[in-house]
C-alpha cells in the first residue's frame, strides 16, 4: 500500500479505515475491507493470525524439522520451473511451478524447495538466483524434506522478530490485511479499550495486551507459548462477553415492553387443572405455574417449553391457553405442519368441546377461511391453531394475548415475530421437543425463561432401540410380522422419496413395493411431502384407524402423528439423519400402554462417526443427554445470525462446546455486574439496543 498514515492525535479506535490513508480516496484494500463490514480500526483487531511464531534463526538444513518453520541459505545448484498447466492467473496469465535444490552454507546437504502458481516476475526473479535465503514450514514428499511456497529473505534478516500469517478478506491476501495493520500508530496500541474496564476478570492480561500478543506487537523477548494461550483465553472470554451483553439487551429490551396482566383467583386456577381428564405431573404442574407468574408481571412472557415427545407439553399450552381466554384474551397457536396443527386442534376440541377453536391452514377451502378470518377479526374465536397461514396479513385479531409456537426451530425469526406482532405486548410461549443443550442455553437463549418437562407421564412403557444391520435383519423382519399379527402397527421411514442418480438411499416408493410383498397379508401403504393435502389426509386417517399395517413413509411423521397402536419405528439408513430427528421419530412409538421398538436399519457398512452417532440413540432415552451429543456432531450456529441452523461457527476463537468453563464464568460476572455495578453495563445495553440484527431475533 502506498498510502500515509495520518498524524496519530487524528486517530482513534473508532476512527474509520479511510482514517490510515490520506488522498482523496481509500486504497483498493481499504475499499475491499470496509465492503467485508469492518467499519472501524477496533474491528480490525478481531482479524486474528491464522498463525505467528518466532523468527527463527539460520540453520544447518540438518534442523530442519517437519511442519515447523525453517530459515535456511546456500547455493543454488539446480533450477526447474515448468508451466502449471490448466492453472491462469489474473489477466489469465500463465502461471508456474519451480523446484530448486539448495546446498546449505552450514553444511554439505542440500534441501529441496518448491513453489507453486509463480507468476512470470517470480519465475524470473528464482531462475536469476545464485545463492538463496528462504524461509518456510518443512514438509515431506516422498519420504524426502522439502520447503513449500517458501519466502525469499534477506540473509541479514532480523531474527528478533515474528513470523505472523493473516487469513485472506474479500479477497484481500493475508500479507496486504499485515501492511493495513501495520499502519496502525504504536501509541495507538497501549491505548486499545477495555468493554469493562472494572470487570473483575482473572487474567493476566488486559484485553489491550491480549490483542497485542495476537498481532505481535509485543517484544519477541517475552512471546512464548503459554502467553499466547493466555492472550488466546482473554479473547474467548470476550467474545463470550459481548454475547452476553447482547442476550441481556434483548432480555431487557422485552421486559421494557407493556403487556396485559392474566391473572385469575386461585380456585379458578384449580378449577382449570380439576376438569383435565387425568393428573398432571409435578414437571406439568412446575411449569404451568411458572407461567402464570409471567402472565402477572405486566411485561410480555418470553418462556420456552422444552422436553422429549410425549411429556406432556400441549397440556401445559392449553391450560396457559385458557387462562388467556378467561382473561379476555385470543390465543393463537402456530406449528411447523398441517398434520400437527391438526392434531393440536382435536386435542383441544377433546379437553374443553364449548371452545370456540378453528383451525387454519394453507389448504383450508377459501369459504371456510373467510369465515375464520372474520370470526377472528370479531373476537368469536378463543383459539386458532394453524401453520404459517396464521402469520399472513390476511390474518387479524380483534385481541391476541398469546401466541404459542410449537416446534419453534422449525421456524425463521421473521415468522415468529410475524404472528406476535398481531397483538400488543402478546405473551409467547415457545415449544420445543428438541431439549436446549445446557450450554448452548446459556449461550444463546439467555433472553428466554426456560422450562423443562422431564417427567412423563405414568403407563408409559417405554421404547427400546437397537442398530440392525444386514446379519441380524431376517431376525428383525420375523420380529416386526410378529408384532403385526398382535394386531399392532409400524412406521417404515426413509431418507429420500424416490430413487436418486446421485445418492445411495433407500427411498419411499421402491420400499413401498418391497414391503408390500415381503409383508404379503398386510395392508402397506406410503406418506411422502409430495402427496396431496387430501391424499396424506386420507392415508394417515387409515393408519389411525387401523386400515393400514405398516406406513412407509418419510420424515413427515416427525411431528403431528399420534397412533399409540403403533409399536414400532423402522428408520432406514439412519445414518443420514440428525440425532434430534431420529429422536423425534423414536418419540412416535411407545405413545400408549404397549412398548415401543425402534430399528435403526443398515444395509450397508457406515463410518466408525456414524455408527458412534447412531450408538448415542441406542443407548440413550434421554433427550437431553442426546441434545449434547447432536450437538458436539452438529457444530455451532450463529447467535445473533438469522441463520441458527448449528452450520457454522461465526466466533473467532471461542466455542460454547470446548470453553464451557469460561461460558460459565462470563455468565456469573455479568450477573453480578448487573446486581452490584448496573451503571457499567447500562452505556452498552444503550448502544446494542440501536442495533435492530440483535432486537429481531427476539
Amino acid at each position: 500500500m502506498r498510502s500515509k498514515t495520518l498524524p496519530t492525535v487524528e486517530l482513534n479506535w473508532h476512527s474509520p479505515l479511510e482514517a490510515l490513508t490520506t488522498g482523496k480516496k481509500p486504497s483498493p484494500t481499504i475499499t475491499k475491507l470496509s465492503e467485508a463490514g469492518l467499519n472501524n480500526l477496533f474491528e480490525l483487531l478481531w482479524i486474528l493470525p491464522l498463525r505467528i511464531h518466532k523468527m527463527p534463526t539460520l540453520q544447518p538444513f540438518r534442523e530442519a524439522v517437519l511442519n515447523q518453520f525453517f530459515k535456511g541459505s546456500g547455493k543454488v545448484i539446480h533450477v526447474d520451473i515448468k508451466p502449471a498447466f490448466g492453472r491462469r492467473g489474473k489477466g489469465n496469465i500463465m502461471l508456474f511451478n519451480g523446484y530448486v535444490v539448495v546446498k546449505d552454507d552450514l553444511s554439505n546437504e542440500t534441501l529441496s524447495l518448491r513453489w507453486f502458481n509463480l507468476y512470470p516476475n517470480q519465475k524470473k526473479q528464482i531462475e536469476s538466483l545464485d545463492h538463496i535465503a528462504f524461509l518456510g514450514q518443512v514438509q515431506e514428499f516422498k519420504a524426502q524434506k522439502q520447503v513449500t511456497n517458501p519466502q525469499i529473505i534477506d540473509p541479514e534478516a532480523n531474527s528478533n522478530s515474528y513470523i505472523i500469517e493473516y487469513p485472506t478478506v474479500n479477497k484481500i491476501a493475508g500479507n496486504h490485511l499485515k501492511k493495513v495493520l501495520d499502519l496502525i500508530p504504536k501509541q495507538l496500541w497501549e491505548k486499545i479499550p477495555q468493554t469493562l474496564p472494572e470487570l473483575g476478570y482473572d487474567s493476566k492480561l488486559t484485553l489491550g495486551e491480549a490483542f497485542k500478543v495476537i498481532h505481535g506487537k509485543t517484544p519477541i523477548t517475552i512471546f512464548d507459548l503459554k502467553l499466547k494461550d493466555a492472550a488466546e483465553e482473554r479473547l474467548i472470554y470476550e467474545e463470550f462477553l459481548i454475547d452476553q451483553l447482547k442476550i441481556q439487551t434483548r432480555r431487557k429490551f422485552i421486559k421494557r415492553k407493556d403487556a396485559p396482566v392474566f391473572s385469575l383467583e386461585e380456585n379458578k386456577i384449580n378449577d382449570l387443572v380439576k376438569h383435565l381428564p387425568f393428573e398432571l405431573t409435578s414437571d406439568q404442574l412446575k411449569v404451568f405455574f411458572e407461567i402464570l407468574k409471567d402472565f402477572k408481571s405486566g411485561h410480555p412472557m418470553m418462556r420456552m417449553v422444552q422436553g422429549d415427545v410425549g411429556c406432556g407439553k400441549t397440556i401445559v399450552a392449553f391450560l396457559a391457553a385458557r387462562v388467556a381466554n378467561r382473561c379476555g384474551y385470543q390465543v393463537g397457536l402456530m406449528c411447523p405442519t398441517e398434520a400437527l396443527a391438526t392434531q393440536h386442534f382435536e386435542s383441544f376440541r377433546q379437553l374443553n368441546p364449548v371452545l370456540n377453536i378453528d383451525l387454519l391452514l394453507g389448504s383450508t377451502k377459501a369459504k371456510e377461511k373467510k369465515a375464520i378470518l372474520k370470526n377472528l377479526a370479531d373476537g368469536v374465536t378463543d383459539i386458532v391453531i394453524g401453520t404459517h397461514a396464521l402469520f399472513q396479513d390476511s390474518v387479524k385479531f380483534k385481541q391476541l394475548g398469546l401466541a404459542i409456537i410449537d416446534e419453534q426451530h422449525k421456524f425463521g425469526v421473521e415468522q415468529r415475530l410475524r404472528l406476535v406482532a398481531k397483538g400488543e405486548g402478546t405473551h409467547s410461549l415457545i415449544m420445543t421437543a428438541t431439549p436446549i443443550p445446557r450450554t448452548l442455553s446459556l449461550a444463546q437463549y439467555g433472553d428466554l425463561d426456560i422450562s423443562s418437562i422431564k417427567m412423563m407421564p405414568a403407563g408409559r412403557k417405554g421404547i427400546k432401540t437397537r442398530i440392525t444391520e444386514k446379519l441380524n435383519y431376517p431376525k428383525y423382519v420375523e420380529f416386526v410380522k410378529a408384532r403385526l399379527a398382535m394386531g399392532e402397527q409400524a412406521y417404515f421411514v426413509f431418507p429420500a422419496i424416490e430413487e436418486s442418480e446421485t445418492m445411495d438411499l433407500q427411498n419411499v416408493k421402491d420400499s413401498l413395493k418391497k414391503y408390500q410383498e415381503i409383508f404379503k397379508g398386510f395392508k402397506v401403504d406410503m406418506l411422502h411431502g409430495q402427496m396431496k393435502s387430501e391424499e396424506k389426509e386420507k392415508t394417515v386417517q387409515d393408519f389411525r384407524d387401523k386400515k393400514t399395517n405398516i406406513l412407509v413413509s418419510t420424515s413427515v411423521i416427525e411431528v403431528g402423528i399420534n397412533v399409540p397402536n403403533a409399536t414400532i419405528m423402522s428408520i432406514y439408513n439412519p445414518e443420514r439423519f440428525g440425532l434430534s430427528s431420529l429422536h423425534q421419530l423414536r418419540g412416535r412409538v411407545g405413545r400408549g400402554d404397549k412398548p415401543g421398538f425402534c430399528f435403526l436399519v443398515l444395509d450397508k457398512e457406515v463410518s466408525p462417526v456414524a455408527l458412534e452417532r447412531l450408538r448415542v440413540i441406542e443407548n440413550n432415552l434421554d433427550g437431553f443427554v442426546i441434545a449434547e451429543e447432536d450437538l458436539k456432531f452438529r457444530g455451532e450456529g450463529d447467535i445473533f445470525g438469522v441463520d441458527q441452523s448449528g452450520t457454522l461457527n461465526t466466533k473467532k476463537l471461542a466455542s460454547f462446546l470446548t470453553h464451557t468453563a469460561i461460558l460459565e464464568r462470563v455468565v456469573a460476572d455479568v450477573e453480578k455486574l448487573q446486581a452490584t455495578h448496573p451503571e457499567l453495563l447500562a452505556p452498552h445495553f444503550e448502544r446494542l439496543a440501536k442495533d435492530q440484527k440483535i432486537l429481531d431475533t427476539i
